[in-house]
Parts: structure tokens; C-alpha cells; sequence
């Protein structure tokens, strides 16, 4: 029990200090570009005539969100499930990995020896590099569709799809049980790529990181990743939206708009969303309004809510038998 104790503060002065941990989505540097690529956005709209921002203070804080429930709803959720729910899932996915790995090449990952960070040329660490994040990226598009059309799991989803404005700690408004399935699919997905790799060529290349970051991942975020969960549109213009992931493509994805539900599953690569059929986008978000269509706010009004009401709307499934479609307005 003290141990026990002892990581939870550990867990504490770590979750107090996320704004300075590049490994965190909020890490300051994230959402530095997100305000620079903000600014743009707010440039582009004064230039055209269509933001009513006095100041680009105020575009980047409206009232209309500010002054939502939702909003700050969504930062009483976020000190609560990440001192609770959030620290009773850590080991999660890297006990997955772990044993996962173990099963294909009969080897403890933690007993391998020191050449596993490296022995192998730039070429082989590259290719490693992009097949795990493409495979890995794919096992989250399959997650992420199976989670809205699975309909015990989508009861667990729409607590994040609830939002009915967004700002960056939006992103934080998941289920512990939605949080679960999908660490324990990635988990077991990186499991499943790490065994093939060292029973192929005997070791796992080096990661290229930076600041401590997958070079990937850490490009993915500054580039603006924060306005993912905002407010603010921000399109690739052409092509570009059906190769790289703008905020856009993921507010379409949020959007109860009957022509963009059940749309932009992708979390890096919307091309999953392009071969599979799932991917829109429109050419600006006129018709975007967030939250689940036909559900009432006051379903999912308060930190209690969104942790117990799942449990009693999966609970009613089972018992009408959860094998049933989702329905197009899930409020009951």
C-alpha cells in the first residue's frame, strides 16, 4: 500500500507538470504552434471579413465557448479522470506489448540484450520507423471504428463525442472503458510488430526521437495539433487534407451533422479514412456543429454522468441484447 501511495505522487507531480513534458499533448511547444497556426487562421478570416473578433485574444477565447458548460465541464473532467481513472490504466498498454511479444518470439523484452537499441543501418530504423507508426495507426482506425459502430462500446465513446464545444482538454473527455480498449489494442498491435521485427533481424532498431518525442509523433503535434479539440478551422487546402491530418478532419469527425457521422476515423493518416470509404470533407464548417446527434445536454452534464451513465446505458443493452445496431440519434 505504500508503494502504492508513492506512485501516486510520483503520478501527481508528473500530471502537474504535463504543460513542460513533451510527451504530453498539452506540452507547451504544442500549443505554441497551435496559437501560431491560430493566428493564421485568425489573419486569413480579417483579411476576408468573416471573423466579429475584435482582437485575436478574443478569436482565440470566444465567449460562444468560454461560456458553454461544456467547456468547463470538460476541465473539471480533466483533474478528475487523470488523478483517477487515467492513473489506474498506466502499465496498460506496455504490459500488453510486453506479454504480447513474449508469445511471438519466446523472449522477455525486458531480458534482451543491449544490442536491441541498435546494430542495424539508418535504412532498417527508417523502415521500422514507418511501419510501426502506419500499423499502429491503422489497429487505431480500426479501434476507433469499432467503437462507434459496436454499440456497447460506442455507449462507452460517446462520452468524448458529448462535448458540445471543444478546447484543447476536450481532448481528455474519454471513458476509462474506451481508454482501456484501445491501450490494450495498441498494446497488443506494437506487441505484435516488435516480436515480428527482432525474430526477423535479431534486434529492434533505435527510435529516432526528439526532444524524447518518435520524430513522427513529435511532427504531428506541433503541427497544430491542439486546434484538433478548438474552435478553430483549420483546412489543408487541396490533396493535402487526404494525406496529412488537419484539425479539420478530425472537427468533420466530431460533427452530429447527419452527412458527417461515422466519418474521419484516421488519427494520423486520414488515407485509412480515404481507402476504407470513411473520409469527407467539406469545404468549410458551415454545417459542423458538435456533440451526438439527438442526445440532450443534460445526459452527460457532470463529471459523475459521464463515468456512470455508460455503465447504465450498456447495462440496458446487455439486457436487450447488445448485438443491436447504434442507432442514428442515440440519446436513449
Amino acid at each position: 500500500m505504500q508503494d502504492f501511495f508513492a506512485n501516486y505522487l510520483d503520478y501527481v507531480r508528473g500530471f502537474l507538470g504535463s504543460i513542460f513534458n513533451p510527451k504530453q499533448r498539452i506540452f507547451v511547444l504544442y500549443l505554441a504552434t497551435s496559437m501560431i497556426f491560430a493566428f493564421g487562421v485568425y489573419l486569413a478570416a480579417r483579411k476576408a471579413k468573416k471573423s466579429e473578433a475584435a482582437s485575436f485574444l478574443g478569436f482565440l477565447f470566444p465567449k460562444s465557448v468560454w461560456s458553454h458548460p461544456s467547456a468547463w465541464l470538460d476541465v473539471r473532467y480533466f483533474f478528475f479522470h487523470k488523478l483517477i481513472g487515467h492513473f489506474l490504466l498506466l502499465g496498460v498498454p506496455a504490459a500488453a506489448l510486453t506479454y504480447v511479444f513474449k508469445g511471438v518470439t519466446g523472449s522477455h523484452l525486458t531480458q534482451l540484450p543491449a544490442t536491441v537499441d541498435g546494430g542495424v543501418g539508418l535504412g532498417i530504423v527508417l523502415i521500422y520507423m514507418f511501419v510501426t507508426v502506419l500499423v499502429g495507426d491503422l489497429i487505431g482506425y480500426i479501434v476507433h471504428f469499432l467503437q462507434h459502430k459496436v454499440p456497447i462500446l460506442w455507449e462507452f465513446h460517446k462520452v468524448h463525442h458529448s462535448a458540445e464545444v471543444m478546447h484543447p482538454l476536450s481532448n481528455y473527455r474519454e471513458h476509462p472503458v474506451d481508454n482501456l480498449f484501445y491501450l490494450l489494442a495498441i498494446g497488443v498491435g506494437y506487441g505484435v510488430i516488435t516480436g515480428v521485427t527482432y525474430n526477423l533481424i535479431g534486434v529492434l532498431p533505435s527510435k529516432i526521437t526528439i526532444i524524447g518525442v518518435p520524430v513522427l509523433m513529435f511532427f504531428f503535434n506541433i503541427l497544430a495539433y491542439n486546434l484538433r479539440h478548438s474552435h478553430i478551422w483549420l483546412r489543408w487546402p487541396g490533396n493535402w487534407s487526404k494525406v496529412f491530418p488537419s484539425p479539420a478532419h478530425h472537427h468533420v469527425h466530431h460533427s452530429c451533422h447527419p452527412d458527417h457521422c461515422d466519418k474521419n476515423f484516421a488519427f494520423m493518416f486520414p488515407m485509412w479514412d480515404v481507402i476504407f470509404g470513411t473520409y469527407t470533407m467539406p469545404e468549410d464548417n458551415r454545417d459542423v456543429k458538435f456533440g451526438v446527434l439527438g442526445m440532450k445536454s443534460m445526459e452527460m452534464d457532470s463529471v459523475w454522468k459521464l463515468y456512470a451513465m455508460p455503465f447504465a446505458k450498456a447495462g440496458r443493452r446487455l439486457k436487450r441484447g447488445g448485438a443491436q445496431k447504434k442507432p442514428r440519434t442515440p440519446a436513449e
